[in-house]
């Protein structure tokens, strides 16, 4: 029983059968991906309704992200330096830092909405930020 064991599940010992192997190995990936592979097209794929609706999004977000963003960064400021001058010494120290977050985030969203404008004009998109 053990040598029939041994026979079966023996290492190849030839160079020859090595390559046999890996031949067949290779014939039979090979012939897996060809039967398997099914064709895309992504013919039409411009004017689709998702294509279409992130055009859209973009440019939405990007008006209205550089419309508020420094409004409401700038109110908050003004808020928070009016509750400074009312606090006492402790509690001034967390307005500064509460004042230096709000700008850092102002300037963040900003960027971010000038990022989103900048992917925006890859899709042939303009961004108009006017006021009407």
């Amino acid at each position: 029983m053990k040598k029939l064991g041994k026979k079966i599940y023996r290492n190849t010992r030839t160079v020859g059968e090595q390559v046999f192997r890996l031949c067949m190995i290779a014939m039979i990936v090979i012939y897996t991906i060809a039967l398997n592979s099914n064709p895309a097209f992504a013919g039409g794929f411009g004017d689709s309704v998702f294509a279409t609706g992130t055009k859209n999004l973009f440019k939405d977000i990007g008006t209205w992200l550089l419309i508020l963003a420094p409004i409401s960064g700038g109110v908050l400021g003004v808020y928070f330096f009016i509750r400074r001058q009312a606090a006492d010494e402790m509690d001034q120290k967390k307005w500064n830092d509460r004042i230096k977050v709000t700008i850092i985030s102002t300037l963040g969203a900003v960027l971010v909405s000038t990022a989103i404008v900048l992917i925006a004009s890859y899709y042939g998109v303009t961004v108009n930020t006017e006021i009407k």
